[in-house]
């Protein structure tokens, strides 16, 4: 593959990028945790912190030379479509495995070996049918696994309505199949549509933020499912993974209709005009 061309030969690194986008990304998940321990002065005092940083970190990133992301895909649509897309999915897959874990090592009293095992039905799918979502997109483009994978996992989120107190494995199996299965046809799809949003110099800068967003969506899930959850042997965990099997059912149904944004089949973002997005 051709190596593109530099921004600009000789251009400072976007330092004010490598600060903020941090300060941006770690407030987030910080404040998020501490309002689940009921630190609610610190979470108070990053919740306006933080849309500082990342309103900062835009403005930054429009006046660097050489910025971590250029302005103009901070204003597309597609890209930043499928970059949410890529972040519910980690958010509600890793959120559920936490809680799923909880359940079944805290009430079900089993051991690590076992409650591991007892987690392959979300684990294997997107081993499997990764290469399949490949071949979807391929000749169908990324919208039909992304809309499938979508549906199949809101389907499975809305199992975990039948859990109930104690550790059983029943009302948890389908949701994690549900969630597997989902994340499987997704996977590859919302990486190319992605990649597809953007002009071709910029292909690698679009893989490397749809890996960004899910490692926040992953931060995010687990503290958020870990917060209203709770601990499993408390009495209200059930109660608690009610209030997140809707909640994932939601973020599942947004996921869907961002399916809307991303390119179609052969489709590429061509509307980033400006000096910050040229190659």
């Amino acid at each position: 593959m051709r190596e593109p061309r530099r921004a600009r030969p000789g251009a400072a690194p976007d330092r004010a990028g490598m600060v903020l986008a941090p300060l941006t990304l770690g407030g987030l998940v910080w404040t998020v945790i501490a309002a689940g321990h009921g630190h609610r002065d610190g979470a108070a005092a990053t919740a306006v912190l933080t849309p500082a940083a990342g309103t900062a970190f835009v403005l930054a990133e429009r006046r660097a030379a050489a910025p971590m992301v250029p302005g103009g895909l901070l204003r597309a649509p597609a890209f930043l479509g499928a970059g949410a897309i890529a972040l519910i999915m980690n958010l509600v897959t890793n959120g559920v495995l936490f809680v799923a874990t909880l359940r079944l090592q805290q009430a079900g009293d089993r051991s690590a070996l076992v409650a591991g095992a007892m987690l392959l039905p979300m684990a294997v799918p997107p081993a499997v049918l990764a290469p399949v979502s490949g071949r979807l997109t391929a000749r169908f483009g990324p919208r039909v696994p992304l809309a499938a994978g979508a549906a199949v996992a809101a389907a499975g989120s809305l199992s975990l309505l039948g859990a109930g107190p104690g550790g059983g494995y029943a009302a948890l199996l389908p949701a994690l199949l549900g969630i597997g299965i989902g994340d499987g046809l997704i996977v590859t799809a919302v990486v190319a549509a992605a990649m597809r949003a953007v002009p071709p110099a910029h292909a690698g800068l679009a893989g490397g933020f749809n890996n960004t967003a899910r490692q926040v969506g992953t931060a995010l899930g687990v503290a958020v499912y870990g917060a209203v959850a709770g601990p499993a042997l408390h009495p209200e965990f059930a109660a608690g993974l009610h209030v997140l099997a809707w909640a994932s059912v939601a973020l599942w149904l947004c996921a869907l209709a961002l399916v809307r944004v991303v390119p179609a089949r052969g489709r590429t973002e061509n509307r980033l005009a400006g000096p910050a997005v040229r190659p």
